[in-house]
């Protein structure tokens, strides 16, 4: 009983400590208040104010270009995922030629000319939505559009030069969409002759020559 009441006591001494170190630091606050100025008072209201409008105006600069991009780019992924209708369509079209059995057919071609019917439609709407295809070939590589997959030995144009489209790559407004998979042209190599060895050769069969002839 008397150890009850003994933690009884330590916790009524706690709590009278603890309100009296409140009560002197709200004393302290209320002093520091009394010091200010009038004018230092309104110039800390200014300062508060100017940090709060400022803030205001960055969150509403913050929405309002989070709403435009909502807006202009809402569609970004559902237009990239589309972009598979063209692939297939193309390598349906490329499967269609390579079939021996369907070569030179009538059936062919009416199937080929139905399916350029679809890949154009796909390409208007594609287009209505501002989405446009990348040029690539005979274009320099330009590694914000394309991406080079492998090179190709081609003495006609400068290396770099995009000589062959292995994906076709397309553009929403200023953004990419997909980049283009090509094939860049690079110099044919050649190999190296040793010139000293085709001297030694030349000099050796000289000196063969000359002896033959006596």
């Amino acid at each position: 009983m008397e150890k009850d009441q003994n933690i009884e006591s330590e916790k009524k001494n706690i709590n009278q400590e603890n309100a009296e170190n409140n009560k002197l630091k709200d004393n302290k606050e209320i002093k520091e208040q009394k010091t200010l100025t009038p004018d230092e008072k309104i110039k800390e209201l200014e300062d508060k104010l100017t940090r709060t409008f400022a803030e205001m105006e960055n969150q509403r600069r913050r929405y309002e270009k989070e709403k435009d991009e909502a807006f202009e780019y809402g569609g970004f992924s559902f237009a990239r995922e589309t972009l598979n209708l063209t692939d297939n369509l193309e390598r349906a079209k490329e499967s269609l030629k390579n079939d021996e059995s369907l070569k030179n057919s009538e059936s062919l071609k009416k199937t080929l000319e139905h399916l350029e019917i679809i890949h154009k439609d796909v390409l208007s709407i594609f287009k209505k939505n501002n989405i446009e295809p990348i040029t690539s070939i005979n274009k320099k590589l330009d590694p914000n559009y394309h991406q080079a997959m492998m090179e190709i030995e081609d003495d006609k144009n400068e290396p770099g030069t995009i000589v062959q489209e292995i994906q076709k790559g397309f553009t929403m407004k200023d953004r990419l969409l997909r980049p283009a998979l090509v094939a860049v042209s690079k110099k044919t190599e050649k190999k190296e002759t040793n010139k000293e060895e085709d001297k030694k050769d030349k000099e050796n069969k000289e000196k063969k020559s000359e002896i033959n002839a006596k």
